[in-house]
């Protein structure tokens, strides 16, 4: 058995903080303390392990030189796990990633795009050297080191897809992919799009690095079974949503789970059935390279946009433990300073929000408050000016903690509802997406903490008299949670016979649990689902039909919202 890290007091090592302090250090806390133990554990940089791509790059690309194998001199440098994303401007601006098999030792990395499959631009890629050094639970330093690639384009004529591929300068050349096109935002000139999301998804595959890794250490296959063909449940759904061809597609929070304890403390790397030890959350960087070989199937065409939840705060990495973020993602870059996954971006008529929610949160309390309220700042801001947009019909605000829901494991979120619920009626917010609890919940329409009028399977929403529906789609892929004791699932749509479940509750801001009733909730469904968002624009009155799809392709809810155009 590893020796423990922890000393006999349960400090943790090299500091003297007891362990249940841990809990409620801050991620820049919790980032010093990382580098402290650094500073006293040093590792020779010939001993760093580095990453590649994902095993599932292999079947996906055939002769690829990705794999189950750590870093080797004589792999070609290629390039996999790709993906596109929008800049700042999606009506005109890609953004284009992937994950380097090796280190790039000079080899520039291009992209080739064009119009069409003969492309005719190149740019050159910006290489991101990731290198990762985590606390073992033997008391010694996991070293990684990973490298991404990024190039933008921009000056996109919209409505049209725009081919590219990956090029090094030492002779690797990647298969041609088209990237769905980005839209203009004149009513005019808009034909209907589809977007979908979700959230909560992770990977069904274990890493295979480092060596020595158990199975169920990181993949979370406690919830599956060995008889169960259908057990991968995140393949289930991230295959019906590239079935769906979505234009884009948001994804709100907890993304990959290399931190898979989620609690906001500080990362250990804890492999071969060693404990994790109290006050640690434990931590592998290397699921990323699964999930980035898992997700390309759809990535590589589809632009994805990320929020980040209490899963994606790495204390291995500074800036409010979202470096590591920045060097494996592109976000748009568009929204208030420190917070990189808060942004917006246009699709035709939609305006899109995407929210830290780890900010605002008062269950999860490690990141709380780090903006120092410009992120709220923001949001207002923001939504004032796209509803005041004539170009603008619909609002959709996506991140990961509830403000409305009511499953056992998380509930409702006071921080969210105080922080941002006010400026979802201010202005007539439509559709607001959650994750976090790993189930489907919608509610009816809801204005001032209170429902409005109920709103069944099939109902028309008229948001600006209404209200604002919230959604929880946390059944991307992760273990099923429950829904409070004593209250009623219903599927396909069905409304409950009474609408009240008595016994929810919301986190307040000492971080305890209130109960309340929650009359607002309309329909449950505990399995794994995703959203299929069909937009139609129009000259008179919008539409926007809201379907709930589960892992096998089965609609089982749907709204369709309707705004007049004035």
């Amino acid at each position: 058995m590893p020796s423990n890290p922890m000393n006999p007091a349960g400090d943790l090592p090299d500091t003297g903080i007891p362990a249940a302090k841990a809990a409620h250090m801050t991620m820049d806390e919790q980032h010093e303390w990382h580098r402290n133990y650094l500073r006293r554990h040093t590792v020779s940089r010939r001993n760093v392990l580095r990453g590649t791509a994902a095993a599932a790059a292999v079947a996906a690309v055939g002769t690829s030189p990705f794999g189950r194998r750590a870093y080797a001199e004589d792999v070609q440098l290629a390039v996999g796990g790709r993906r596109v994303g929008y800049g700042p401007d999606a009506t005109s601006q890609l953004r284009f990633a992937g994950q380097l098999s090796r280190p790039p030792a000079g080899t520039k990395v291009f992209l080739d795009h064009g119009p069409t499959p003969a492309l005719g631009g190149t740019v050159e890629a910006e290489v991101r050297n990731l290198l990762t050094q985590v606390p073992s639970a033997d008391g010694g330093v996991l070293a990684a080191e990973q490298f991404y690639v990024h190039a933008p384009v921009d000056g996109l004529p919209g409505r049209v897809p725009h081919f590219y591929r990956w090029r090094t300068s030492d002779g690797f050349t990647g298969d041609i992919r088209a990237a769905a096109p980005a839209m203009p935002s004149a009513r005019s000139a808009i034909l209907p799009f589809r977007f979908t999301m979700m959230g909560d998804q992770g990977t069904d595959e274990t890493p295979a690095l480092p060596q020595g890794t158990v199975p169920g250490d990181y993949d979370d296959k406690y919830y599956k079974s060995d008889n169960d063909p259908n057990a991968p449940h995140a393949s289930n759904v991230l295959r019906q949503i590239a079935a769906a061809k979505p234009d884009f597609h948001i994804l709100a929070g907890d993304i990959a789970y290399a931190d898979p304890s989620g609690g906001g403390r500080p990362n250990e790397f804890v492999a071969n059935g060693a404990k994790l030890e109290t006050g640690f959350d434990k931590y592998n960087p290397y699921v990323w390279d699964v999930y980035f070989g898992a997700i390309e199937r759809s990535a590589a065409e589809t632009p994805w946009m990320f929020a980040t939840g209490n899963h994606d705060m790495e204390a291995t990495y500074g800036q409010h433990g979202y470096g590591g973020h920045l060097a494996r993602l592109d976000f748009p870059g568009n929204g208030p300073a420190g917070c990189p996954s808060a942004y917006s971006f246009t699709y035709g008529n939609v305006a899109v929000l995407s929210l830290d929610a780890n900010d605002v949160s008062y269950e999860i309390k490690a990141n709380t408050g780090y903006s120092g309220g410009a992120q709220t700042s923001w949001v207002e801001r923001t939504l004032a000016a796209y509803r005041a947009d004539p170009n603008i019909d619909f609002l959709v605000c996506f991140f990961h903690h509830c403000a409305y829901s009511t499953t056992d494991s998380h509930a409702s979120d006071g921080g969210v509802r105080d922080a941002w619920a006010g400026l979802f009626d201010r202005y007539q917010v439509d559709l607001v997406l959650q994750g976090h609890n790993h189930v489907y919940e919608r509610t009816d329409p809801i204005r001032g903490g209170a429902a409005t009028r109920i709103a069944g399977d099939n109902s028309i929403v008229y948001p600006d008299t209404d209200g604002t529906v919230y959604y929880t789609v946390g059944g991307g892929g992760r273990p099923r949670y429950d829904f409070q004791p004593g209250s009623q699932e219903t599927f396909r749509g069905h409304e409950l016979p009474d609408t009240t479940v008595p016994n929810s509750y919301v986190w307040t801001t000492s971080g305890g649990k209130q109960d309340e009733a929650a009359p607002w909730s309309r329909v449950r469904f505990r399995n794994y689902s995703f959203l299929r968002v069909d937009v139609r624009p129009g000259i008179f009155a919008s539409e926007m039909d809201v379907v709930a799809v589960d892992e096998y392709g089965r609609e089982f809810d749907k709204l369709t919202f309707r705004r007049l155009v004035h």
